[in-house]
């Protein structure tokens, strides 16, 4: 039999119907190059999202179309707890919509001309955030080519807010062998061998690094009055520290941005290696709550999804309609396991936080933690993503509560008939995988109580909360 892998981005679909038929439409957040940003409400849970809309009318090049197709296939991969959501796309006669998680703090860019500039340890926490979303891109060949201030947004409005990266509309896949020859970015953050036209993805470490300058100073390594003056520096690769602001800065901090900032990207440090720079690695941590912590590892011990429709459902759950809150509940607990910033929890870093939470509580640790990757990496990539991380750290009741469950039903009841079929499990299930025919006949025996050939919403509903 077949394995069945599922991942939140299977989820992440063109919907068919109107925008307003789910959501309500509220304030607008801003505006850009090709359409605007609004706050909306799902109308069923409440839950504050943003759409960003796209007027197909001003998208005049087939290029600047693919851009918005190129952004949906790009974050629809990913899932990092420093990477904006995308939950779902519509489109209409007149424009493209994007949804995602909703953001309340405005852009860092804002927080900088607010603030001037940060101290090194809040530097050095926005840094860390943005260097395990550069390796998280660049361990899954994905390269960002735009980072800039304008494209980092805070979560909430408190001063320890979580940055989350946007705007993946330059984003790109890309091969080791072939180097990108796009001119893309924004003057004062781009490359070098951008300007050249052919460079490789440590084009985004030159760009985390001219972020990491100005988050220190308030200002760009690379200034000018126009555009051609910024680039004429950029392509001298000469920049300073100059007095008096950065006088006071560690020689540490000058020594990251420099390895960051280095002319030859061949040369240039990785997003990784920065990672593990002394100046991050002096960068406190916020302590965990043990107790929150040990609810959360009892959830995860305590986690079973026995049918594969089970892990599917979860999966959705947790991706879908899982609240923001809900999310971020996760996050500190998330980070303080993983401990190599690589934004995917490996079965190693989770032995070490049962060891440090448990000791010798536990007997058999090593088979506790076997038993948990088996059972939350849904997706079967040999580690936990932070989606799957949800999934299985929420408490059960409220996770399958009866709303989340019939919404769920309903999502995969693509024809409102009641009941769900082999059909329309390859189509929610087999847009991005291919498997053989013979897989979705199985799913639905497997919760088929009745031997109708069909799932309606009481099997369903039992499925999901016999292991509750």
């Amino acid at each position: 039999m077949e394995i069945l892998r599922v991942s939140g981005g299977d989820f992440v679909t063109e919907k068919i119907g109107k925008l307003r038929d789910t959501y309500r439409i509220g304030n607008k957040l801003g505006d850009g190059a090709f359409g605007s940003v609004r706050k909306i409400t799902h109308r069923v849970t409440g839950e504050a999202r943003a759409v960003k809309t796209i007027h197909k009318k001003n998208l005049k090049s087939e290029e600047e179309r693919q851009t918005f197709f190129n952004e949906v296939s790009v974050l629809r991969t990913l899932d990092h707890p420093n990477i904006l959501k995308l939950y779902e796309f519509y489109q209409d006669d007149k424009n493209y919509y994007l949804i995602t998680e909703f953001c309340s703090g405005g852009e860092l860019f804002d927080r900088i001309i607010s603030q001037g500039s940060f101290t090194e340890a809040t530097a050095a926490n926005y840094m860390k955030q943005i260097l395990s979303v550069v390796t998280y891109c660049h361990d899954r060949n994905v390269v960002h080519r735009d980072l800039k201030p304008e494209n980092f947004l805070l979560d909430t409005t408190a001063d320890d807010a979580n940055l989350k990266v946007i705007d993946f509309g330059t984003a790109q896949f890309f091969n080791h062998d072939v180097p990108l020859t796009i001119k893309l970015g924004t003057p004062y953050y781009i490359a070098p061998e951008v300007i050249k036209c052919c460079y490789t993805e440590k084009c985004d470490i030159w760009g985390a690094g001219v972020n990491m300058y100005i988050l220190l100073c308030g200002y760009p390594p690379f200034g000018g009055s126009n555009d051609e003056q910024i680039l004429k520096k950029i392509a001298s690769g000469r920049f300073s520290f100059p007095s008096p602001e950065w006088d006071f800065i560690s020689f540490e901090a000058k020594d990251l941005i420099t390895k960051m900032i280095f002319f030859d990207p061949d040369k240039r440090i990785t997003a990784r290696e920065a990672l593990q720079h002394p100046w991050l690695n002096n960068a406190s941590h916020a302590p965990i709550n043990k107790s929150t912590a040990k609810n959360i590892f009892n959830n995860l011990q305590s986690f079973r999804s026995e049918h594969k429709l089970q892990k599917a459902t979860y999966s959705f759950i947790a991706s879908q309609l899982a609240t923001k809150k809900e999310r971020e509940e996760m996050i500190e607990l998330f980070k303080s396991l993983d401990s190599d910033n690589s934004g995917t929890l490996s079965r190693k870093e989770l032995l070490q936080g049962f060891n440090s939470l448990y000791c010798e509580e536990i007997e058999d640790i090593e088979a506790e933690v076997d038993k948990i990757m088996r059972q939350v990496d849904t997706d079967g990539s040999g580690e936990i993503d932070y989606s799957e991380f949800v999934a299985a750290s929420m408490n059960r009741n409220k996770l399958l509560s009866r709303e989340r469950l019939e919404l769920t039903f309903k999502a995969f009841d693509i024809d409102s008939s009641g009941t769900i079929t082999a059909e329309e499990l390859k189509s929610m299930l087999g847009k991005y995988h291919v498997y053989d025919d013979d897989i979705w006949v199985e799913i639905i025996r497997e919760v088929d109580l009745n031997g109708d050939g069909v799932i309606d919403l009481r099997e369903f509903t039992e499925m999901m909360l016999k292991f509750t």
